[in-house]
């Protein structure tokens, strides 16, 4: 950034752990202790002690029988959904699900069908296609990454039960931010046991690279042995693998960290309802501003870059032309302070630009 200093206001690092030295330290010390890499699929010479007590802490933290660690969170969904459900069965997704997921039913078997956004009788309608002998997975993010919305999940399991299906949720960016020790949204709604499959990434609030699914032992196996994105991948390295880790243990033993989060995305909430943004539906440190204009939400970036506030701009294909927005999100390690700074600028800007008034 050419010595440009900014707030930075455009990461997925909830936790704000990615900069801990106690990460830093397990992440050094893993590396010191394996090496680089271990050079190998987990089928092979690709895994070591540390890959599987990741996955034995993950599945006591996600309330499963176990737990499977990918290299990336985009291979676990894509590798996931191609293969856990056959040719007469059924994939149902909420259409805003992220790419990955979209990727996963595309290479399924399956008969995928689309519910609208949130829309629990839209589901139902969906649900009611379906052949009642089949089997039939519901997946859905349980936080939307653009939007920052909640997936209503205690209707979505209501759902579920009255029609004999399954439900995989996405907790990439609920995970460290909802529930009791950042466990995620499943927790949230109190129906983490009535989900089946949970997962969950490291490149967010665990402050790493990779991913990981959990369910019951049977299902766990099964993919361990059809997954094809973790059959044919190279195991994690082991410095992400114990950064990971050690962020699972920070989370969950600094509560106040997560309180911060919340603390410093009221504020924000607040403020922006007031300066007049238009920010949807959202109840997360995910912030939407809402631009609804291609060029112009390039050029907000620009400007908040050059007023020291770094943002994402959202366009397609990740949404659509008509609700390009510019992504706010927030970190434990922000203030109170950094985020009126943060208003304040994005304020003056949108009102130049006239998309406020």
């Amino acid at each position: 950034m050419a010595g440009h200093e900014v707030l930075m206001f455009g990461s997925n690092a909830y936790t704000g752990l990615t900069g801990d030295p106690r990460v830093e330290a397990a992440a050094k010390d893993a590396l010191d202790k394996y090496g680089s890499g271990c050079a190998g699929s987990r089928f092979l010479n690709g895994t070591l002690d540390i890959h599987v007590q990741l996955e034995k802490e993950l599945a006591e933290f996600e309330h499963k029988d176990e737990a499977l660690c990918f290299s990336t969170g985009f291979s676990v969904n894509a590798g996931v959904l191609s293969v856990v459900c056959g040719r007469e069965d059924y994939i149902i997704c909420d259409d805003r699900d992220h790419a990955s997921i979209v990727d996963g039913r595309r290479l399924s078997f399956a008969t995928c069908l689309k519910y609208k956004h949130n829309d629990m009788e839209d589901l139902e309608k969906q649900l009611q296609k379906c052949k009642p002998e089949s089997i039939k997975l519901i997946v859905v993010d349980g936080v939307f990454s653009m939007e920052g919305d909640l997936a209503n999940l205690p209707e979505i399991v209501r759902l579920k039960k009255k029609y004999n299906a399954s439900l995989m949720v996405d907790e990439a960016h609920g995970l460290g931010v909802f529930g009791k020790e950042g466990r995620g949204v499943c927790d949230h709604f109190g129906v983490i046991d009535d989900v089946d499959l949970i997962m969950g990434t490291f490149s967010k609030s665990l402050a790493s690279i990779g991913g990981f699914i959990a369910g019951d032992k049977d299902t766990i196996n099964y993919l361990r042995h059809t997954c094809r994105t973790y059959i044919f991948s190279a195991s994690n390295t082991p410095a992400a693998t114990a950064a990971a880790m050690e962020a699972l243990h920070i989370i969950r033993k600094e509560p106040e960290r997560i309180e911060n989060l919340w603390t410093v995305t009221k504020y924000a909430l607040k403020r922006f309802r007031e300066e007049g943004f238009e920010i949807g539906d959202t109840e997360s440190p995910i912030i939407p501003l809402y631009v609804r204009d291609v060029d112009k939400t390039f050029l907000v970036t620009k400007l908040a870059f050059d007023a020291g506030v770094f943002i994402n701009p959202v366009i397609p294909p990740a949404c659509a032309p008509q609700d390009t927005l510019v992504r706010f999100a927030l970190m434990a390690t922000h203030t109170v302070e950094q985020v009126e700074k943060g208003v304040q600028a994005l304020k003056k800007i949108f009102v130049e630009q006239n998309i406020i008034k």
